[in-house]
């Protein structure tokens, strides 16, 4: 039977507890388990396909086309486990599942309420993350702050899972803040003790309390919290501020975090390696070089980008490099400025976005790295938007666009309908396959033929013009072949044009980079050198 830890936060939102969800996953994998996480949302939204990026940051998408909270990101990239739709539960998704089935009448007739019905579905999908992935132990993460209102539900289902599957096969790790008072010179315990006595008032008591601070916190604060808190010395942890996001599971192993859980389930396991992670931390720290990307988007939250912003650290350091990464608004580019905003970068990246806004922006920007033979990624609309602006402004197409943004384009290089089905309005989300042509840069950078990838789009490229890139610099690099799909393009005769119709960034990770995040990162590193000779 799997054990479940569940993660809960008190006193102010964004602790990081997903953070240290992740480090104990990553602690409990190299302990030789098998883990699988999932985040409890509490939003009434069904998923976050919907939400703005302003709003929400990005939307992360797993193997079987879920569209989740970006805090999967982080769970994958440190457990190195690729997770699915069981990963991701919302209020809504709960919701519509139980008005769907009182619809269908599948409960006889009964009145449908909070407890049990709401509570059951939450629990369920426990079980069922836990049966399907086969994993020994399952981390839950409850999204918000104990206290909302809107988290009640999941707060009471996993009370009643202690109930269910009794003491040793679950544990609370409950996450909290404790200020530093500069005024008076002071770490306080008291929002802590408040946090706790809270959750003790739903029925569920911590069995282990990770305190954020920024200082280091005494040995005598933490004793206070264990004693008025009512857990055991060793199960106060600090987790102080951090230079690098990844040193964070060290910081918690050196406090045995991992030896508690494993002895408070009663299991017997292999002895803590981390040798390859602490290879990987001592790899960024000793990164001396400073290279600079440029992504031109139309969000100017930098959380829209997140699996970006840290796929292309992963590559950096491999090349003992620090990447710096310039966000620029698409949306203010224009001709006349182009070479005021991204002269100086060594790289440019255009990501992806949905609909007409911006897209301008990011087509000079495409234009300036075609032209001055810098090194360029385009991902997914980066992909569509390089194909519209070639035709454009190389071969002379001046009414080449793409559906999305003109639904009455007279020249649809980018359309709904491109090849043997018709995909109407519904999304490409997951997994794909494609098969990459050998002798082309992307071959080069996987080194095989055929690969998967996460897609996250509606539109495509229209094989109705593929006969106009016939005898130019375009080459059509990658295809999905079940479908005739073009999947990345390239340029001849440029040091690193390469765009794809998937989301590469999905699938890096700290320790093992995404190859063609490498490739461009090893462009652009050699862009950087070339202009300090």
């Amino acid at each position: 039977m799997a054990k479940f830890i569940f993660v809960t936060g008190g006193v102010v939102s964004s602790l990081g507890k997903g953070i240290n969800a992740s480090s104990i996953g990553r602690l409990l994998k190299n302990h030789g388990l098998k883990v699988f996480m999932q985040k409890f949302d509490p939003y009434i939204n069904v998923d976050p396909g919907n939400m703005s990026p302003l709003q929400h940051g990005e939307v992360f998408v797993t193997d079987d086309g879920a569209e989740t909270d970006l805090d999967l990101g982080h769970y994958e990239r440190f457990i190195d486990e690729n997770l699915s739709r069981y990963s991701s539960v919302t209020t809504g998704k709960v919701y519509l599942k139980v008005i769907d089935k009182e619809r269908k009448g599948e409960y006889g007739g009964k009145t449908v309420q909070v407890v049990p019905h709401i509570t059951d579905t939450i629990k369920e999908y426990c079980y069922k993350a836990a049966e399907n992935s086969q994993a020994d132990i399952v981390i839950t993460e409850i999204g918000g702050t104990v206290g909302d209102i809107e988290g009640l539900p999941f707060l009471e289902a996993i009370r009643q899972m202690r109930r269910d599957v009794g003491y040793n096969n679950t544990l609370y790790v409950h996450n909290t803040l404790v200020p530093y008072i500069s005024a008076s010179q002071e770490l306080k315990t008291k929002p802590t003790q408040h946090s706790v006595k809270e959750l003790q008032s739903l029925g569920i008591s911590p069995d282990i309390i990770i305190l954020r601070s920024e200082r280091k916190i005494p040995q005598k604060d933490k004793e206070k919290i264990a004693l008025f808190c009512n857990v055991n010395i060793e199960a106060v942890i600090e987790a102080t501020d951090c230079k690098y996001l990844y040193e964070i599971p060290l910081n918690l192993a050196k406090q045995h975090i991992d030896d508690y859980i494993i002895h408070h389930f009663g299991l017997s396991t292999n002895p803590l390696d981390m040798s390859e992670w602490i290879k990987m931390v001592e790899n960024i720290k000793s990164a001396k070089k400073e290279t600079l990307v440029t992504v031109v988007g139309k969000y100017p939250l930098q959380d829209a980008y997140l699996s970006i912003n840290e796929a292309l650290k992963h590559a950096g350091w491999q090349y003992k490099t620090n990447v710096k990464i310039e966000y620029i608004d698409a949306e203010t580019v224009d001709e006349e400025n182009v070479n005021l905003l991204l002269g100086k970068a060594d790289g440019i990246l255009v990501p992806g976005g949905f609909g007409e806004r911006a897209a301008i922006g990011k087509m000079e920007a495409i234009r300036y790295a075609r032209e001055n033979k810098i090194p360029y990624f385009g991902i997914c609309f980066g992909m569509q938007l390089s194909l519209i602006e070639y035709a454009r402004n190389v071969l002379g197409y001046k009414e080449a666009g793409s559906t999305e943004f003109c639904e009455n384009c007279k020249m649809p290089i980018i359309d709904l309908k491109f090849s043997k089905r018709s995909m109407e309005n519904h999304m490409r989300l997951g997994l794909y396959d494609c098969h990459l042509m050998p002798g082309t840069k992307i071959y080069d950078v996987y080194q095989t033929s055929d690969i998967k990838e996460r897609h996250r789009h509606r539109f495509e490229f229209n094989n109705n013009y593929r006969k106009i890139y016939e005898n130019t610099d375009v080459v059509f690099s990658g295809i999905n072949l079940e479908n005739d799909i073009v999947e990345t393009i390239e340029l001849k005769n440029h040091p690193w044009f390469v765009a794809c119709q998937y989301h590469p960034e999905f699938l890096s990770r700290p320790n093992k980079p995404h190859p063609l995040f490498l490739g461009f990162m090893n462009a652009v590193i050699a862009e950087r050198e070339k202009k300090n000779i």
